[in-house]
């Protein structure tokens, strides 16, 4: 990676040691994600999903960027990395100071109108989610799932906003299970990649294909990819480099050695 230009793809495995579980790794909790086909069509379901989200998001939101955020953000100021692509949604690369982020999931910081297309910041969203369900603020221990939410199973009595503008149903800008990555950003992500030396993957086991498919175009182009993560992921064979280990401390090391 020395004197190339670096293109990151990041997964939930840098985002642990900031306090948010990951999907597959060790302890990770059971996961039933909401597939958007069950959100669109269900408003018991809807109910569901915006009482647990609404429950985890104080503590989502709360958390900070890691060592390892802050490395990419030094790495990118530095000229060494020309651009971060995370299937991450809770949005610590740009917190943390990194500037070019492709989100391929989005971001659980945004909401939108799936009627007309409005955008809302999540925080005026929780806030009048807080005062429709004063009851869903009770202090209450959570376990925080890797989306950002938590299991809720009484919901009866959930009041779910609605879009301001056209009264449509809103949704956390962020792709569920059954969506596909949008194109646009699919797109900007692959352009970092061909623009790039190197690809550098962290923290991810390479699971989700949007991210496997960024690294077969890595290695179509005879671009070396360098996998760090603690375990066996789908991209091990194709890696030119496997470190099983850490993100937090391995990025901060390259951080240390490539900055230099």
């Amino acid at each position: 990676m020395r004197g190339a230009r670096v293109a990151v793809l990041t997964g939930a495995g840098v985002s642990t040691d900031s306090g948010i579980p990951d999907y597959r790794g060790e302890g990770a909790p059971v996961r039933t994600p909401m597939t958007v086909q069950t959100f669109l069509s269900s408003e018991s379901a809807r109910k569901r999903y915006w009482a647990g989200s609404h429950l985890g998001w104080r503590d989502f939101a709360a958390a900070a960027p890691n060592t390892g955020h802050r490395a990419l953000a030094r790495l990118e100021a530095s000229g060494v990395v020309s651009g971060i692509v995370t299937q991450n949604v809770d949005g610590l690369h740009r917190r943390a100071g990194s500037r070019h982020v492709v989100e391929l999931h989005g971001g659980m910081d945004r909401v939108v109108c799936l009627e007309c297309g409005q955008h809302y910041a999540r925080q005026a969203i929780a806030q009048e989610l807080t005062v429709q369900n004063p009851w869903l603020d009770a202090d209450r221990a959570v376990r925080l799932n890797p989306d950002g939410d938590v299991e809720i199973d009484d919901v009866e009595a959930m009041r779910v906003p609605v879009c301001t503008v056209c009264g449509g149903v809103l949704k956390p800008d962020v792709v569920f299970f059954g969506e596909f990555v949008p194109v646009p950003t699919f797109r900007a992500g692959a352009a970092l990649v061909a623009g790039s030396d190197v690809l550098l993957v962290a923290g991810s086991s390479l699971v989700v294909n949007s991210g496997m498919r960024l690294l077969e175009q890595a290695r179509r182009s005879r671009r070396p990819v360098v996998i760090v993560n603690r375990g066996v992921t789908r991209g091990d064979a194709r890696a030119a480099v496997k470190i099983d280990a850490g993100t937090s401390e391995t990025l901060a090391a390259f951080a240390t050695a490539l900055d230099s």
